[in-house]
């Protein structure tokens, strides 16, 4: 895999999950109690034999680029190669500018691929909860002597709007390909995983960086213009589990995945493991009068209270009389005495004070609680 460069897309805002990201940028959030969420597409590329992945960050980055370049949490510290942190350039004729879009982000970094000089080029997402082994991806897309794949699943077709949607002949290359459709034609939805074969691409976006009317997005502008000079894209069907946590209700679900029985997300895997920072914690702690009924516990949790169908990270502290249902409480939360949290995501460091009640078993859409709470 020394051939192929992965490059992980870490600079959206994340708006969609509102206080999470004000201050971190959205792969850097947590999930699972302990890990954050740019570990899944880190772990996937060690896994996969890539030594060498770029991670393009952008709005918030302070931590996630001191996060990620801890190489060696992920195995990718290698005389060969490593993680290398990627941000905006500077341009003397305009001065700092912004990553314009996904692929102005590849755009700007040219000369980074230049050096690496790889024969494909690996594009990922840095905000989906997935396990991917993409040797057998790159293996697809010399089997069918692709230009282009893109790594696709399924959707429920009243879904199929919020995604990129193909439509595929027989053999499974890609036809067509329409952006977030009104009326989708399929439900085979984009999981912003590409594997390009480098020379093509780069002359495509060398083109695309010249023409004002590009908005430099893979899905608007690259893969249409590959369809339209009749380049062989092809669809590689993922079976797993793959999660876009880009709101608050999604996280949410992703995280209480965790929990179900016969849920795909397993964490435990030792064949394929979700590599993190190694947090200096002591071990959980369950009192003697706590109730713990099918949760997801991680190391230094105090529970001394109750908690059920939930996830409690690392360094949590759950109170005596306090009830924790349907919920996500994040690292280094505090929920106090004889306090309620019910279907919610409480952010890190937050307080939930005694007595008071937050969340509602009733409620459509999960509460996010990202500041300290009373009564």
């Amino acid at each position: 895999m020394n051939n192929m460069v992965a490059m992980i897309l870490a600079g959206g805002r994340g708006s969609r999950l509102h206080d999470l990201t004000k201050k971190i940028a959205k792969p850097a959030v947590h999930f699972g109690g302990r890990y954050r969420i740019i570990d899944f597409p880190l772990s996937n590329c060690a896994n996969s034999n890539i030594k060498s992945v770029g991670v393009l960050t952008q709005y918030e980055s302070v931590l996630l680029n001191s996060y990620v370049a801890r190489d060696h949490s992920w195995g990718l510290d290698t005389n060969d190669g490593g993680v290398y942190v990627l941000t905006p350039r500077e341009r003397s004729e305009v001065g700092l500018e912004e990553y314009r879009g996904t692929a102005d982000a590849i755009s700007q970094n040219i000369d980074f691929l230049d050096s690496m000089n790889p024969d494909y080029v690996l594009i990922l997402s840095g905000d989906h909860i997935y396990k991917m082994n993409y040797e057998k991806m790159l293996q697809f897309h010399l089997e069918k002597q692709a230009d282009l794949t893109i790594a696709v699943r399924p959707v429920p077709l009243r879904e199929a709007s919020r995604f990129g949607i193909m439509n595929t002949d027989a053999n499974g290359m890609i036809t067509e390909f329409e952006e977030k459709p009104e009326h989708p034609k399929s439900n085979l939805a984009s999981m912003g995983v590409y594997i390009f074969t480098y020379k093509l691409l780069r002359k495509y976006l060398i083109a695309d960086m010249k023409n004002p009317e590009s908005h430099h997005d893979f899905g608007k502008d690259i893969i249409p213009a590959y369809l339209n000079d009749k380049r062989r894209l092809a669809a590689f069907q993922f079976k797993g589990y793959w999660m876009d946590v880009g709101t608050i209700d999604s996280l949410w679900e992703a995280n209480m995945d965790l929990i179900k029985e016969d849920s795909d997300l397993d964490l435990s895997d030792k064949n394929w493991r979700i590599y993190t920072e190694d947090v200096n914690a002591l071990p959980q702690y369950i009192g003697p009068d706590a109730k713990v009924s099918n949760c997801y516990i991680t190391q230094g949790a105090v529970i001394e209270g109750s908690v059920e169908n939930s996830v409690i990270g690392t360094n949590c502290r759950i109170g005596k009389g306090a009830k924790v249902i349907d919920s996500v409480i994040m690292p280094d939360a505090i929920i106090e005495d004889n306090a309620t949290v019910t279907r919610c995501i409480v952010a890190d460091d937050v307080v939930v004070k005694a007595g008071s009640s937050v969340g509602s078993k009733d409620s459509e859409h999960i509460e996010l609680v990202a500041c300290d709470r009373e009564a």
